[in-house]
């Protein structure tokens, strides 16, 4: 079978889009956020309490460049493609603050209903990530944490984002004992829970799955610039 060919640009077009709204669907689920954005949507719980303009999405573009800078510690550098990371954090911010907004407005009520968005959300996000690994421009500093590290430290990129999951998840529920008070799980559910355990070994489908009905090239000459 010959491969078709997927533009690496539009990976990441694609990338951003399907985590945003896998984030919004899975959000409107109620079951819990993705332990990924569970620290930056706790962050803005607790904030828009007195800025009300503090959304979510902006909560998430300031917290991944933290991120930014913990993976510059890690692999003990920095690189200028790094502050592209943030552009894609900015815009992953603004496509989800938009998406939450129609997502709300489906009837999510029964508990099926709220299963499958939170079924679809999972299957988004991870889909989308696995595309942003596919292009050369920089992830969501989340992913390209994992990226980077996964590059330096030779283990298996689906390994690591799974390590990496956890390590949020835990830091999401001392987030939330501290805001919120001991034993209260805001934002943190059994889909946190799911997500975690399964979103590294959804997105090395994903990939295999891509790779295996694609090749992907750039279609315009940035790479070098980036």
């Amino acid at each position: 079978m010959q491969k078709k060919t997927f533009y690496s640009e539009l990976a990441y077009i694609f990338g951003v889009l399907s985590t945003a709204l896998g984030t919004a669907l899975m959000t409107h689920a109620d079951f819990g956020v993705s332990m990924v954005v569970a620290p930056s949507y706790l962050i803005h719980l607790k904030v828009s309490e007195t800025l009300p303009f503090y959304s979510f999405g902006m909560s998430g573009y300031i917290f991944e460049a933290f991120i930014i800078l913990l993976t510059a510690i890690v692999v003990r550098k920095f690189r200028i493609s790094y502050l592209f990371s943030f552009v894609t954090a900015f815009l992953f911010g603004l496509a989800l603050d938009g998406l939450l907004i129609p997502t709300a407005l489906i009837p999510c009520e029964h508990i099926a209903v709220r299963i499958l968005f939170l079924i679809f959300g999972m299957l988004f996000v991870s889909a989308g990530v696995s595309m942003l690994y596919h292009t050369y421009i920089p992830p969501e500093a989340y992913e390209l944490f994992v990226k980077e590290v996964s590059a330096k430290s030779g283990i298996v990129i689906s390994r690591v984002k799974t390590a990496y999951d956890l390590s949020s998840l835990v830091f999401s529920i001392i987030l939330s004992f501290i805001f919120f008070g001991f034993m209260h799980f805001e934002g943190i559910g059994i889909g946190t829970i799911v997500s975690a355990l399964l979103n590294g070994f959804i997105i090395g489908r994903f990939t295999k799955l891509f790779e295996h009905y694609f090749v992907f090239r750039d279609r315009m000459p940035w790479r070098k610039y980036i």
